[in-house]
């Protein structure tokens, strides 16, 4: 009857794992506050032509997005197939229908 079957204990190996994983957020959590930091200074200083602000911000953005999902949301661990592609599919038809209402509007 001594079986050491307790639930809080966790095993070496959990524990650094979940030690890693810790890491990993507080690194990407810095990098998303330094990608924000960039961007409001490209804004507020003005240090780039404007031609070149929109597209700038647009990749950090995206970078931000991919972040999110893949640390925070955990879309990188097993068991997120589905959703992973509900979201993608999701994103191709928004940027199918932005390239077919952009070609409608030039034509």
């Amino acid at each position: 009857m001594a079986d050491s079957t307790n639930s809080n204990e966790v095993n070496p190996f959990q524990k650094q794992k979940n030690k890693e994983e810790m890491q990993k957020q507080l690194i990407s959590f810095a990098l998303m506050i330094a990608f924000t930091i960039i961007a409001f200074i490209i804004v507020a200083t003005g240090m780039m032509d404007s031609m070149f602000v929109i597209p700038v911000l647009l990749i950090l953005a995206a970078v931000q997005v991919g972040f999110q999902l893949y640390y925070f949301m955990h879309m990188k661990e097993k068991g997120h197939g589905m959703p992973a592609l509900m979201m993608y599919g999701g994103l191709w038809a928004a940027l199918l229908a932005l390239a077919a209402l952009g070609v409608i509007t030039w034509w």
